[in-house]
């Protein structure tokens, strides 16, 4: 993909005018440009400098009052199912990506490719070349979180030649899960050693981390038979960033020590600390987990956490909830002592999150597509997926041990039914000329469709009431959330928020709360959500209240998932369990 097109060109430009701009920012050619009316091409030596070209000079650079556009050059022919997608916000999550990327049709892969930028770039195949026909027309230019995205194709020889080799981390945000390959092409799942360590490091010791071109880091490396990741431009002015090392457990750990005895040699020379007995307490180790796996590894009553403390001499803390974010789901581990006890105390962490990781990889396999928390094997979506599907944790996950505990449902997935609230003014829109639009709608998701009568002639807002399983919700709500931006009911930089119901029985409606309302509050910190449940609410006839969630598209669903799995949990230990020696006991809670 080293030959790139440059549209929007104008006609007074000449060759010469284009390689004075190449020049001027200091990028390559390797060959004449090759100008026409109105467009031109040239070669770049490598694809990295072709990136480089596409997020320096597209839509930045202007000539004979012309902004330049810029793309891979790909032959009509050749235009088919494979996009490049670029300027991603650098902390958008894997499943807020694939989630949108699945309205337009099957995704059958999706990797990430390293550049220089600070944000994202990720290659996408469709299964059917209408499909990355839409994504591209639909995408292109979509603003997400004030980024405009950039799509153009890819030529499918070249995707399909460089796909061993992309070497990119899978997963964006760095602050986020190991990435999994989609369930759907049936890849494997990752074993235990390939869990990489997360570190978080004053930012003032990065460049003693890479040292001198890059020679300390390379060292280290070789040293450790690892690959590291250090995100300089992360968080821009932070003062920590974060370094991910892939390699075996023995490899992580090794690096790890590496990494905190360079920083411990660069406090002393730079008179940081007194003396070196002082430095553990200015140089923490500190370790990122997900979420997901932090409940395993305090363990109950913190008993796995106090353990791993006394058997390491270290002093070990977490930070709180109340910290996430749907783009920042992981947790902080700091752990105090000497340089030996902290690198004792990253095995003894390490060694737990992988074996959560290894017990939980079925379920985090349903949530590496769409949406987190959305059971798709359960659905029967994959062919060859494990008949059955498991439930993922909710918001604190099963207790320690527990793992063996995760039910199995089975195919059949119970349909959910969500109100969701549109504007009055948009009702046409969604039913279409002659109700073809609702139709569709209905036909895409597999869901019901319909909309509720206005409650009286100067209603703002109408009530569209969804009945399905989860994928159809995702489905629907989503061309409905789509909808609204593309009739422009929203402003171009304007994020669609809508309100949705969902019912819950009374006898949940405490789980979802939580004690003092530490539940509802979670939710809301997890997901951006905003999640009301009326007080003093009288259940309707089936015995069942209203929970209230507002937000955007993903925060929406995610929270919709949480709020279902909650209610899951609930119906699971009310059912009564059946006695080998007598009639059934109710499950106690």
């Amino acid at each position: 993909m080293n030959k790139l097109y440059i549209g929007n060109v104008s006609e007074q430009a000449s060759a010469l005018d284009l390689e004075s701009i190449f020049e001027q920012w200091k990028i390559p050619f390797s060959a004449p440009f090759l100008v026409k009316s109105g467009y031109a091409f040239v070669d770049c030596p490598d694809e990295k400098v072709a990136m480089r070209a596409i997020d320096t000079l597209s839509g930045k650079v202007e000539l004979h009052g012309k902004v330049l556009e810029v793309e891979h050059s790909v032959p009509k022919r050749q235009r088919s199912c494979n996009l490049q997608i670029r300027n991603i916000p650098p902390h958008m999550q894997w499943e807020v990506l694939e989630g949108m990327l699945a309205q337009y049709g099957t995704v059958e892969s999706c990797e990430q490719v390293n550049t220089d930028t600070e944000t994202a770039v990720v290659n996408v195949r469709y299964a059917a070349k209408d499909q990355a026909r839409e994504a591209l027309d639909k995408l292109n230019g979509f603003l997400m979180e004030n980024y405009a995205l950039k799509v153009s194709y890819i030529p499918d020889e070249t995707a399909a030649a460089d796909a061993p080799a992309v070497g990119g981390r899978r997963g964006f945000n760095p602050r986020g899960p190991p990435r999994q390959g989609s369930p759907s092409l049936g890849a494997r799942p990752k074993l235990q050693s390939d869990v990489p360590l997360r570190m978080l490091v004053p930012t003032q010791f990065v460049g003693a981390i890479i040292g001198k071109e890059g020679a300390t880091i390379r060292n280290i490396t070789k040293q450790t038979h690892s690959k590291i990741d250090i995100h300089r431009k992360e968080n821009a002015g932070a003062a920590e960033k974060p370094i991910t090392v892939h390699s075996t457990p023995e490899g992580c750990s090794s690096a790890c020590r590496n990494i905190m005895e360079i920083m411990q040699k660069e406090a002393v020379d730079t008179k940081m600390c007194a003396d070196t007995q002082t430095l553990t307490e200015e140089i923490p180790l500190k370790i990122l987990a997900h979420n997901n796996f932090v409940g395993r590894l305090i363990g109950k009553e913190g008993r796995n956490l106090k353990k791993i403390e006394q058997d390491t001499d270290t002093k070990i803390t977490i930070s709180p909830l109340q910290d996430l974010t749907l783009y920042n789901p992981e947790r902080t581990i700091t752990v105090k002592g000497t340089l030996e006890a902290c690198g004792k105390a990253e095995e003894e962490i390490m060694k737990k999150i992988r074996e959560s990781y290894e017990n939980d990889v079925a379920a985090m396999h349903l949530q590496s597509n769409l949406i987190p928390g959305l059971n798709l094997n359960a659905l029967g979506l994959f062919p060859g997926a494990a008949s059955g599907g498991m439930s993922p944790s909710v918001v604190s996950g099963p207790p320690a041990g527990a793992q063996a505990g995760y039910q199995s449902f089975g195919p059949q997935v119970e349909s959910e039914t969500v109100h969701l609230f549109i504007p009055a003014l948009a009702v046409g829109a969604i039913i279409g000329k002659q109700g073809q639009h609702i139709k569709q709608l209905s036909r895409f998701a597999g869901a019901s469709i319909k909309i509720a009568p206005a409650d009286g002639i100067d209603a703002k807002q109408r009530m569209v009431i969804i009945t399905g399983p989860p994928e159809a919700q995702f489905k629907a709500q989503g061309r409905i959330f789509g909808k609204l931006k593309e009739e422009n009911f929203f402003g171009p930089k304007e994020e669609v928020k809508l309100e949705a119901h969902i019912k819950v029985p009374s006898f949940a409606a405490g789980r979802v709360i939580g004690k003092g309302g530490k539940t509802v509050n979670e939710l809301q910190n997890l997901t951006s959500a905003e999640v009301v449940v009326p007080r003093d609410q009288t259940p309707d006839e089936n015995d069942q209240v209203v929970v209230k969630i507002t937000g955007h598209f993903y925060a929406s669903q995610l929270a919709q998932r949480k709020i279902q799995e909650i209610i899951s949990q609930v119906r699971r230990q009310q059912q009564p369990k059946a006695s080998a020696t007598g009639p059934p006991v109710a499950r106690r809670k």
